[in-house]
């Protein structure tokens, strides 16, 4: 059986607007970084693909592959435009 865990996650720009929310604990069986976005955007309808996004773990950005545990901060972080 996989173990569950709490997360905290921070959402920036697109995926702010689309959550209406800027960061939120969740319980997630995610075991990577990947499989969380996959669940999030599954679970809240995000438009943005995981190729447009960078993410970040315990504010070191990382890979896709990055394991995660119990009390991580998780960041996705979208393209902005600039002007």
């Amino acid at each position: 059986m996989v173990k569950e865990k709490l997360v905290h996650i921070q959402y920036f720009a697109i995926l702010r607007e689309a959550r209406g929310k800027t960061e939120e604990d969740i319980q997630t069986t995610a075991a990577t970084a990947q499989e969380l976005y996959k669940e999030l955007k599954n679970k809240f309808g995000f438009q943005i693909f995981q190729d447009s996004l960078r993410v970040c773990v315990n504010d070191e950005f990382c890979d896709w592959q990055t394991g995660l545990k119990e009390g991580d901060r998780i960041v996705f972080i979208p393209p902005v435009a600039g002007g």
